[in-house]
Formats: structure tokens, C-alpha cells, sequence
């Protein structure tokens, strides 16, 4: 299992407000996280991938931080965490759309948010080593998070990844709206099924044909042919 005496993680801070950054870096440091801070979107665009992790807050001054979060996710896979000061579930749910991994809502305490840093190091490094799958034209690569139907790369958010690659690890399988999220929503306590029929809908679209994920009636949802079959 990871932890940070085999691997000492690189955490970029982007933090506009000195106070909060110099506390935030220090507790870091102390972790024993190695910590660089910027203080502005466009400074964390041209370093974040040096780093292993991305603590984000939305409030930076100088350009709107769910676009820097956007960009960051549209060119890698580092993992990111969020903060935000609006304590609504839009303030978070626009967050993951944008493609953080997590979101706190701040005020949040220091040993939450290292509890959730570790859990999503933990998941990052498991997909560094899962298998790819491929039913007909579609492809999933865990190693590099890509989805493709044929030639083309079918850009989802990490948590239709993560429901997509569940799906189709077990094809065969009826999975119910528990089990998935149980599996893919483990470590954030969601208790709503409308949490997954959202994603399953967004990623029918992005899929290009409904039929790639099949309802099943009573029970949940199970992988399909995609019209392939």
C-alpha cells in the first residue's frame, strides 16, 4: 500500500491569499509532503505537471479557477482536489464536472484533507496498473484514463471513467445503482442513485449510442454492445 515514507508526493498550492498558503504549505511540509505554492491560475498552468498532486483554490484572482481547473484535466491526469468557498452542492458539482477529483468546502480540516489526498493517491496509483479493456470499437485505457470508440478519443470527466471501466470490467454483469456507488464513489460518501444516472446519461451521449450502457430493469445497469452486438 502507498504511503508517503516510500513516496515523498509533490503537492502544488495555488493559493492567492498569503496567510492561508504559508499555513496550508507549512502543515504540508511538515507531513512530510514536498510543497511548491503560486498564487495565481496562470502560474499553476505552467508548473502543475511537475507535481504529483494539485490543492486548487477557486478563488484565485486572476482568471476563473474552474477554467484552470479545466485546463489542467484537459492535458493530464494529475490528481486535483478543490477548494471553494460556497458551501452549496452546485459549488461542487460544477468543481467535479470541471474535472477536480474532489472538492472541500472551505472552512475544511487539515486532517480531511490529508485523509482525501491519500485516498486519491491511492486510486491513482491502482490504475497505474490496471488492465486495459476493449469490447468491439471501444477501448479503456486505465494507464492514461482515455476512452476511444474506433479512431476516435471520447473526452469523460474521472467519474464516468471510473463508472465506464467498472462497467465494462464485469460486461457480462447487471451491476445495481448501490454496487456502483459503492465501487466507484467509495471514498465520498454518495448516497443518490440520481448521482449515477446522471453520469450514466452524460456518458450515453458522449458514447455516441445509448446502447453501450443497457438498463436493466430492477436492478441497474450493465455494459452493452453499442450496436455492435
Amino acid at each position: 500500500m502507498w504511503s508517503r515514507v516510500e513516496w515523498i508526493v509533490r503537492v502544488l498550492v495555488v493559493e492567492s491569499d498569503d496567510q492561508t498558503a504559508e499555513m496550508l504549505v507549512d502543515r504540508l511540509g511538515r507531513t512530510g509532503y514536498r510543497v511548491h505554492r503560486v498564487g495565481t491560475g496562470g502560474a499553476a498552468l505552467r508548473c502543475w505537471e511537475d507535481a504529483d498532486l494539485v490543492l486548487l483554490d477557486l478563488g484565485v484572482r486572476d482568471m476563473d479557477g474552474l477554467e484552470v481547473c479545466r485546463q489542467i484535466r484537459g492535458n493530464g491526469n494529475t490528481p486535483l482536489i478543490t477548494f471553494t468557498s460556497g458551501d452549496t452542492e452546485l459549488d461542487r458539482v460544477l468543481s467535479l464536472q470541471a474535472g477536480a477529483d474532489d472538492c472541500l468546502v472551505k472552512p475544511y480540516g487539515y486532517r480531511e484533507l490529508v485523509a482525501r489526498m491519500e485516498a486519491i493517491m491511492r486510486r491513482a496509483l491502482s490504475w497505474s496498473s490496471a488492465t486495459a479493456v476493449s469490447h468491439g470499437p471501444l477501448h479503456i485505457d486505465p494507464a492514461n484514463r482515455q476512452v476511444r470508440v474506433g479512431e476516435g478519443v471520447v473526452e469523460v470527466t474521472r467519474k464516468e471513467f471510473d463508472l465506464l471501466y467498472l462497467l465494462a470490467s464485469l460486461p457480462e454483469t447487471a451491476m445495481s445503482r448501490r454496487d456502483i456507488m459503492a465501487r466507484a464513489w467509495a471514498d465520498e460518501g454518495v448516497t443518490s442513485s440520481r448521482t449515477v444516472d446522471m453520469h450514466v446519461s452524460s456518458l450515453r451521449s458522449k458514447l455516441g449510442d445509448s446502447s453501450w450502457i443497457v438498463t436493466v430493469r430492477g436492478v441497474g445497469y450493465r455494459l452493452g454492445g453499442g450496436g455492435q452486438s
